[in-house]
């Protein structure tokens, strides 16, 4: 077993899955949707399926499912975003940071991009790119820094709350994708 491999099995034995005490209540809408307890297998299998999901609408990349919603390229540039967001809260919390994170406005962070001027192309590589170093960061994380806990946006949550935050994040956002940009 190679050194990655073993703290990738040393993570998901260790930590499992969040207690609802580990994170905001908010959060749960996220992290329900993540099935297993693997969490590093589950980041690492969906990356893979992200991106072919969003290559299949490169011709829909400026829609809108409805007036005042964010166009394909906007929700991915956002998954992009809140991604970073959540590992740089891991990054403090798992390195014993205890100044309190803020918040952020999804929707200031998705006018003042230039999303609309890019390629989905681009954006897709760019979310390949910072799964990339998400899934590095998480592996240098040893087990007890998976259950440090932090107040990020006024609540505290654990470094393992926020690597589930990750993955149910995206897969609500390709369920929104699925549902109300490609059924139209």
């Amino acid at each position: 077993m190679s050194f990655a491999e073993n703290v990738m099995s040393t993570l998901a034995i260790t930590s499992g899955r969040p207690e609802s005490g580990e994170y905001a209540p908010f959060y749960d809408r996220y992290i329900s949707l993540v099935a297993s307890d693997d969490i590093l297998g589950v980041l690492e299998k969906q990356s893979p399926e992200t991106v072919a999901l969003f290559k299949s609408v490169d011709g829909k990349s400026d829609f809108r499912y409805a007036p005042g919603k964010w166009t394909v390229k906007e929700l991915l540039g956002h998954v992009n975003d809140t991604e970073r967001i959540m590992t740089y809260r891991a990054l403090r919390i798992a390195r014993g940071d205890k100044t309190p994170i803020e918040g952020y406005e999804q929707d200031d962070y998705v006018r003042y991009s230039n999303f609309s001027r890019r390629s989905l192309t681009d954006l897709i590589e760019e979310f390949t790119d910072i799964r990339r170093a998400t899934m590095a960061l998480l592996r240098s994380f040893d087990a007890e820094a998976v259950l440090r806990r932090g107040i990020a946006n006024k609540f505290e949550i654990s470094v393992r709350a926020l690597a589930y935050v990750i993955a149910g994040h995206e897969l609500h956002h390709r369920r929104i994708l699925q549902e109300k940009y490609l059924q139209k």
